[in-house]
């Protein structure tokens, strides 16, 4: 490996699913202005913003990952009420691919089944903007949203329950001309008083989310079944695709603890290579140094790929350059070199090779174009 090791963040949200910034160019050139020089979309269910996340780190010389995320559902594990990545869900399992083929190599049954999994990801969104019009209608709010305009005006094809709260936002700024107006209307629709400050919109929107939109919300309606791939399945339409199934921890939340699967790093591990998986990420601003530096240094002794992002799926806009909980400044220097052996082995194997040194070569070329 050289001794020039890359700033690299390899989980990034677009607005191909949602996400804080309003463009992919948002993204890439704030990747550029903090000098990370490896970046990875990561949307929910879609390959869509490839070829735009593709061209635009050309112009960059921002070296390109391409990935996707997907939540699934181990039956196993819900049937024993464990808790896996999901912390309020047993049996919900968030899967990642890395360095999927681009141009794309998805086709027949497995494309038709990651269009299906989206569009009933839109249907219950869908079901979801119905019961908060009703809603709306029941405390007199004098606005309605329409489903349509959200997509055509804030999507790029997939919607989410964040693309609600949002739509639900901008409404009522337009219908009510100041923030004391504001504050009342969502005190009316939530029930109770917010706690976020007027100009605050990332809060403001995270609370309609959690108050309206989550379980227990006058607006929340249930995933159907269908909703969610068996693991397996996923796994298989990531190779499918050309990508390694990738396990995002969770690892220690605010109060240092651990999902019931991730509490035992050693039987997860194992768990995890005899379901043929050998890739794993984190989001680094959920974990401490200290336990991200135990469960990546594990994890890539027991021959993971291991690999680190932001994640930006969220109304709140952060830094590109990643940084732990209890560190704002950045990464350790053993927390960069592992993601940067991480995301040369990412590299390497969408180029359709398992060697890591190769994947530095094509990383330090586009970078030095």
């Amino acid at each position: 490996m050289s001794k020039t090791i890359l700033d690299v963040n390899a989980h990034m949200h677009t607005p191909y699913s949602f996400s804080a910034f309003d463009s992919v160019r948002q993204a890439l050139d704030m990747a550029a202005e903090e000098n990370v020089r490896v970046v990875g979309i990561n949307d929910f269910y879609s390959l869509d913003g490839y070829a735009e996340w593709s061209r635009e780190c050309a112009a960059r010389h921002l070296y390109p990952l391409f990935n996707i995320e997907f939540i699934s559902l181990w039956q196993e594990a819900q049937r024993d009420g464990l808790r896996i990545n999901d912390p309020n869900n047993p049996g919900r399992t968030y899967l990642s691919g890395k360095g999927l083929a681009f141009p794309s190599t998805l086709t027949g049954r497995e494309a038709q089944m990651l269009s299906d999994v989206r569009e009933e990801s839109n249907r219950q969104v869908g079901r979801m903007c119905e019961r908060l019009n009703t809603l709306l209608t029941e405390r007199k709010a004098g606005f309605s949203l329409s489903y349509d305009s959200i997509v055509k005006d804030l999507t790029r094809g997939s919607i989410r329950e964040r693309h609600l709260a949002k739509a639900l936002r901008l409404a009522v700024e337009e219908k009510c001309g100041t923030d004391d107006a504001r504050m009342e209307m969502y005190e009316t629709l939530c029930g109770k008083p917010l706690k976020s400050a007027p100009s605050d919109i990332a809060s403001i929107e995270n609370e309609l989310r959690g108050n309206l939109l989550k379980a227990g919300g006058a607006a929340f309606v249930p995933e159907e079944p269908s909703a969610f791939l068996p693991v397996d399945v996923v796994k298989h339409i990531i190779e499918a695709a050309g990508g390694m199934p990738t396990y995002p921890f969770l690892a220690d939340d605010a109060k240092g603890m651990f999902t019931d699967f991730e509490g035992d790093l050693q039987r997860c591990a194992d768990t995890l290579k005899r379901m043929g998986i050998r890739s794993a990420e984190f989001i680094t601003t959920r974990n401490t140094t200290a336990v991200l530096e135990q469960y990546a240094t594990y994890l890539e002794d027991e021959g993971f790929t291991v690999t680190f992002g932001s994640e930006h799926n969220t109304p709140a806009m952060e830094p590109i350059r990643l940084r732990t909980r209890d560190n704002a400044e950045g990464l350790s220097e053993k927390l960069r070199e592992i993601n940067y052996r991480g995301a040369c082995r990412v590299a390497a194997h969408q180029s359709g090779s398992d060697s890591m040194e190769l994947g530095e070569e094509l990383i330090q070329k586009r970078i030095s174009e």
